[in-house]
């Protein structure tokens, strides 16, 4: 009898020290993401899904839900609802999660970064890790940073290189009051919309413009629905966060935990480099296929974006003491050292 309770106490006391198995885990993980393939941000939405499978030997299998499907297209709720559970993991905006994380409204200061340098100085540095470390406070753990890119504005009216010529224009913006707030400033008149909702109201010239990454422009043919001339002012980039639920995540082993974050750094570097490719490093092919679409692309020069700097400026610093003095200062530091 000795023999066999030893036997059993040795047996529980194995199974206690045993990882988590597959069977243990769910059957499908639902990764959300706005756009899906072939924008840059599906695409890296896909791959990071794709190296998962891969680095944890089928254990964690992860599908993409694109078109913020999960919350039945409503952007702005992606991060509450990846909070609640509804959403296991996600590539998403700093745009879109912004009203629930006011200091993610840094990203859309306007005219806050100037290059893909100072893009990489905040989200590569301790502006970065500071984010981190308050994202990974609200029931997620983010693990890389992504990018969507440097938002240009678009129109089906005429160009634009000053301030005076946005006055008036019917402009498709996202859903944070920041932007409503900087285009208002420049005379235009906002519209917040999502995504799914922009190209038609594009298409019938229920608005007249709309501000986006050029991948975005490209792969969506915005030159179909009337979109004529782009203006590069850079006022604005969007990166991308790469999270998971926290609940979900401290169901993986510690092992599987590793594999998805060294998949997300993987599939972030990659993301990235799709983002700024034809546009960044003297490579211009991307502007060129714009053009060739009967497209004006209209390039501004410092003293040009200087204007609308000024024009935005009491918006900047309104915004700059609701995000939080502190990082903000940290964050043009951190983009003057580059």
């Amino acid at each position: 009898m000795l023999r066999v309770k030893s036997l059993l106490a040795g047996l529980a006391m194995a199974a206690l020290a045993l990882p988590a198995v597959a069977a243990e885990y769910k059957d499908e993980y639902r990764l959300s993401t706005v756009v899906g393939k072939p924008f840059p941000w599906g695409e890296g939405g896909e791959r990071w899904a794709e190296l998962i499978r891969e680095k944890t030997d089928g254990r964690i299998n992860v599908k993409m839900y694109p078109g913020v499907s999960l919350v039945n297209g409503d952007q702005t709720r992606e991060f509450t609802a990846l909070r609640q559970g509804v959403i296991d993991l996600a590539v998403g905006s700093t745009i879109n999660w912004s009203p629930q994380v006011k200091e993610l409204n840094l990203f859309s200061l306007p005219f806050l970064m100037p290059d893909y340098a100072a893009i990489d100085a905040l989200t590569k540095g301790p502006v970065g890790e500071s984010l981190f470390e308050l994202l990974a406070e609200k029931d997620v753990v983010p693990l890389a940073w992504g990018e969507n890119g440097f938002r240009e504005v678009s129109n089906s009216s005429r160009a634009i290189r000053t301030p005076e010529d946005m006055r008036g224009l019917k402009m498709r913006v996202v859903g944070s009051p920041l932007f409503n707030d900087t285009f208002t400033a420049l005379g235009a008149n906002p519209t917040q919309m999502s995504w799914a909702d922009a190209q038609p109201a594009l298409s019938t010239g229920a608005v007249d413009g709309q501000e986006n990454p050029l991948s975005i422009f490209t792969v969506a043919k915005l030159h179909t629905v009337g979109q004529d001339h782009v203006t590069l002012w850079g006022y604005v980039a969007d990166p991308l966060i790469f999270v998971v639920n926290q609940e979900v995540w401290e169901s993986w082993t510690p092992e599987d935990q590793q594999a998805v974050r060294e998949a997300a750094l993987q599939a972030a570097e990659e993301q990235v480099a799709l983002a700024r490719k034809g546009l960044a490093d003297g490579d211009e092919n991307l502007l060129k296929d714009i053009e060739a679409n009967g497209v004006t692309v209209t390039r501004l020069s410092d003293e040009e974006k200087e204007a609308f700097r000024n024009a935005t400026r009491a918006v900047y610093d309104a915004w700059a003491e609701r995000i939080g003095p502190e990082l903000v200062k940290q964050a043009e530091d951190s983009i003057a050292a580059r």
